[in-house]
């Protein structure tokens, strides 16, 4: 019960890790607020959170202003805001020739500037309280590049240094900023790669753990950092990743009957 008494305002919340760290954070006590587009999904969200310590709101964090209400909206309901996780993010494929414009221009609005917009509301409330706890949603595509999401690597590369920037600005202001960096998760857009045969075995076999995380997985590491268990953890950047980015990228020689390397 780590949150108890705090608000966590999580974008992105209504479906895949977002929903997996506001259930998470609700189970530990806290009050929840979800800012998502899907406002469709709000009843079904609702009915499993307690009605006392939840508020659910349409919005597009690629619009400042509703970015700012959703902020509002919290200290209006809640009192304040203690813990903000940026969650929300988007990618397309496509090499830069075939980017188009409006492409990159949307994954960079709700990726990157969408993060930056729900640290702009939020630090001032979280001085208010005395300080706060921020975890932006970045990848190990923001660590290293993927063949054809230049957008999405150009944008989760951003929100690494960003998270960075937000630390040391505002340490002294007793607010800590923090990024986790998940490698494959199983939620519901991976699950297209099922329909392309072998392709999920190619995937899975690139992760030294050899499989897919979990959201949970995940909510559990955003939790700690918000948490104060992590009180002296600030401008991290966390690989969550079953070990991909340990990996150099070349073959396993010992699998493919190489048992001794010579240098």
């Amino acid at each position: 019960m780590r949150f108890v008494g705090k608000t966590v305002v999580v974008t992105g919340g209504a479906a895949g890790i977002g929903l997996a760290s506001a259930r998470k954070f609700h189970a530990e006590g806290a009050n929840i607020v979800i800012g998502d587009l899907q406002e469709e999904l709000g009843p079904e969200i609702a009915a499993e959170f307690s009605q006392a310590r939840l508020l659910y709101c349409k919005v597009d964090v690629s619009d400042w202003d509703q970015v700012q209400s959703l902020i509002d909206a919290a200290v209006t309901r809640f009192g304040g805001v203690d813990v903000l996780f940026n969650n929300a993010g988007i990618g397309r494929l496509a090499t830069t020739p075939e980017l188009s414009v409006n492409d990159w221009q949307r994954v960079l609005d709700i990726t990157l500037s969408g993060t930056f917009y729900g640290c702009k509301a939020a630090i001032p409330v979280m001085r208010q309280r005395g300080g706060g706890a921020i975890v932006n949603m970045a990848s190990a595509s923001g660590l290293a590049a993927d063949f054809g999401f230049a957008a999405y690597n150009a944008a989760k590369g951003g929100v690494v240094n960003y998270t960075k920037a937000v630390a040391i600005d505002h340490a002294r202001d007793g607010i800590r900023a923090n990024a986790v960096c998940p490698g494959p998760i199983e939620t519901a857009p991976k699950a297209n790669i099922d329909r392309i045969p072998g392709a999920r075995d190619r995937w899975e076999e690139s992760v030294p753990m050899g499989r897919f995380g979990t959201a949970e997985e995940v909510a559990s590491v955003v939790a700690f950092l918000a948490s104060d268990e992590a009180s002296y953890v600030t401008g991290a950047v966390l690989a969550i990743d079953g070990g991909l980015l340990a990996h150099t990228g070349q073959p396993n020689f010992q699998r493919m009957g190489v048992r001794k390397a010579e240098h």
